[in-house]
C-alpha cells in the first residue's frame, strides 16, 4: 500500500510539473507590470488626463486675456432707394456702392483684478487636475493589488484543492482493495467516494474562482477577457516577513503629504477660494484703452478739383450819394467734378482714433452679490470637503496599521494550527491505514486539515495584501 501512495504521490507530483511547465510558456508579469498596463491602457486614467489637459488649455487662456483684443472688418454694400449718401451724411434717392473697413483694438487696464485672479484660479484647478489623475492611478493600483492578491490566493486554493483530490483519489483506492480482500467495508468505500466527489467539487470552485480573479485583473488592465497570462509568486520571505513597527500617527503625518486625495481636496478649497476675489472683481469699475483706424468709399462721391486763376474784381457795394461801386479783389477758383477712384476715397477717407472707456457698475439686481456670496458658500463646502478627506484617510489608516497587526497575529495561528492539524491527519491516517481508525475519523480529520490549510493560506495573503496598504499609504513603489 505505501509503496503504491508513493507512486501515486510522484504521479501527482510530476503532473503538477508539466502544469508548470505549460504555464511557464504563458507571460509572466509581475505586481508592477501589471500596474504599468493598468496604468497604461486604463480608460478612467485617459478621462482623468482629457479633464487635466482642458484645465491646462484654461489656464493657458486665461494669460492670453491679458493680451489686448484687436477685430477688423470690411462692408460692401449695393444701395437702392432713399439712403445716406456716405459722402456727405444726406439722404439721397439713387443707387450707389458703398465700402467701409476698421481695424480696432483694445485692452483693459484694470477690471478689479478679475483676469489676474482668474489666472491663478485656473492654475490652481489645473494642478487639482493633474493630482486628480494621480488619484485615479492611485486607486487603480490599489484595485489591481487586491486583484493581484486574489490570484495568487485563488491559485494556491486551486492547488491546495487538486492535492486534497489526490489524497481523496489514494484514500478510495486503498478502500477498495482493502474492501476486496475483506478488510473494509461497503460503507467506509463510500465515505471515501463521497470525499473524493466533495474534493471534485472543492476543485471546480477553486478552478471558477481563479478564472474570475483572471478576469478582473484583465479588464483593469484593458486587455481581452481570453487574454492568457501568470503572475509571479512572491517569496515566501516576502510573506511571513512584514513589519509591525508602523506607527499609525507617523503614517498618517507622511500621507497627509504624499496621498494624492488630501493633495486635490486641498487644491480644490484654494480654488474656490481664489474664485471669490473673481467674483469680488464685479464689484469695482473697468478702465480700457482703445483705438481704431478705418476708411470708407462711395460710387457717387465726386471729387472737387480747384484750379486758381489768380484775382478777380467783384463789386461788393456802391457809395452813397455818387452811386460809385466799391470793387474788392478775391480769389478766382474754379471748381470742377471727376470721378472719384476707390483708392483715391480710401487714402483720402482714412481716419484713426485713441480713447478711454470707464464702466461703473451702480446696480445689476445684486447679480454681484449674488457670485460673491455662491463663491463664499462653494469655499466653506471645499473645506468641509478637505477635511472629510483629512479625517477619512486618518481613519483608514489607523485602521490599517491595526488589521496589519492582526493579519501578522492570525497568520502565526493558521500556521502553527495547521503545522498541529497535519501532524494530526498523518496519526489518524496510519492508524486508519492499519484499520485503529474509521472512516468517519479519517474524514474528519482530513476535512480539519483542509480548513486549517485554507485559513493559513488567506491568512497568509492577508497579511501581504495588509503590509502592501500601508506602503500605499506612505507613497511607495508596491512590489514583491
Amino acid at each position: 500500500m505505501r509503496q503504491t501512495s508513493k507512486i501515486s504521490f510522484l504521479f501527482a507530483a510530476f503532473s503538477l510539473s508539466v502544469a508548470g511547465f505549460t504555464a511557464s510558456a504563458q507571460e509572466v508579469i509581475t505586481i508592477q507590470q501589471a500596474i504599468d498596463k493598468t496604468l497604461n491602457n486604463n480608460l478612467q486614467v485617459k478621462q482623468a488626463q482629457f479633464s487635466a489637459a482642458l484645465a491646462d488649455e484654461n489656464y493657458g487662456q486665461s494669460k492670453n486675456a491679458l493680451l489686448p483684443s484687436i477685430s477688423g472688418s470690411i462692408n460692401g454694400n449695393r444701395n437702392f432707394g432713399r439712403s445716406i449718401d456716405p459722402s456727405t451724411n444726406q439722404f439721397i434717392s439713387q443707387q450707389f456702392n458703398a465700402a467701409s473697413g476698421s481695424i480696432n483694438g483694445s485692452v483693459d487696464l484694470f477690471a478689479g483684478g478679475q483676469k489676474v485672479n482668474q489666472i491663478k484660479q485656473n492654475k490652481l484647478l489645473l494642478d487639482a487636475d493633474k493630482a486628480n489623475v494621480e488619484k485615479v492611478k492611485n486607486d487603480l493600483i490599489l484595485q489591481v493589488v487586491t486583484s493581484y492578491m486574489q490570484i495568487l490566493f485563488n491559485k494556491d486554493l486551486l492547488k491546495a484543492a487538486q492535492q486534497q483530490l489526490e489524497v481523496a483519489k489514494q484514500t478510495l483506492n486503498q478502500q477498495q482493495q482493502l474492501l476486496d480482500v475483506g478488510n473494509k467495508t461497503l460503507a467506509d468505500v463510500s465515505q471515501a467516494k463521497s470525499q473524493v466527489a466533495t474534493s471534485e467539487l472543492e476543485v471546480t470552485n477553486a478552478q471558477n474562482n481563479l478564472a474570475i480573479s483572471y478576469l478582473t485583473l484583465n479588464q483593469l488592465m484593458e486587455l481581452p477577457s481570453d487574454n492568457k497570462f501568470e503572475v509571479q509568486v512572491p517569496l515566501v520571505d516576502a510573506i511571513t516577513y512584514a513589519k509591525n513597527s508602523y506607527s499609525a500617527p507617523e503614517v498618517v503625518a507622511t500621507a497627509m503629504t504624499v496621498f494624492p486625495d488630501i493633495r486635490l481636496a486641498s487644491l480644490r478649497a484654494q480654488a474656490a477660494e481664489k474664485a471669490i476675489d473673481v467674483a469680488r472683481g464685479t464689484y469695482y469699475p473697468r478702465l480700457s484703452f482703445g483705438g481704431g483706424v478705418g476708411s470708407n468709399y462711395s460710387s457717387i462721391k465726386p471729387k472737387v478739383t480747384e484750379v486758381n486763376n489768380g484775382l478777380k474784381e467783384v463789386v461788393i457795394g456802391k457809395v452813397q450819394g455818387t452811386q460809385q461801386p466799391v470793387v474788392n479783389e478775391v480769389p478766382d477758383i474754379l471748381r470742377t467734378l471727376s470721378n472719384y477712384s476707390f483708392g483715391s476715397q480710401i487714402q483720402d477717407n482714412f481716419n484713426q482714433f485713441v480713447g478711454f472707456s470707464l464702466s461703473i457698475p451702480i446696480f445689476n439686481g445684486y447679480q454681484a452679490r449674488s457670485n460673491v456670496r455662491r463663491a463664499k458658500i462653494n469655499y466653506q463646502n471645499a473645506q468641509v470637503d478637505e477635511q472629510l478627506s483629512k479625517n477619512n484617510l486618518n481613519k483608514v489608516i489607523y485602521q490599517a496599521v491595526a488589521d496589519l497587526r492582526a493579519a501578522e497575529s492570525r497568520f502565526r495561528s493558521t500556521t502553527n494550527a495547521f503545522a498541529a492539524q497535519k501532524d494530526a491527519f498523518f496519526v489518524i491516517e496510519q492508524r486508519y491505514n492499519v484499520g485503529l481508525a474509521n472512516s468517519v475519523e479519517f474524514s474528519t480529520a482530513q476535512t480539519n486539515r483542509n480548513k486549517a490549510e485554507i485559513d493559513m493560506i488567506q491568512a497568509k495573503y492577508d497579511l501581504l495584501f495588509k503590509s502592501k496598504v500601508i506602503d500605499y499609504y506612505l507613497g511607495k513603489q508596491i512590489a514583491f
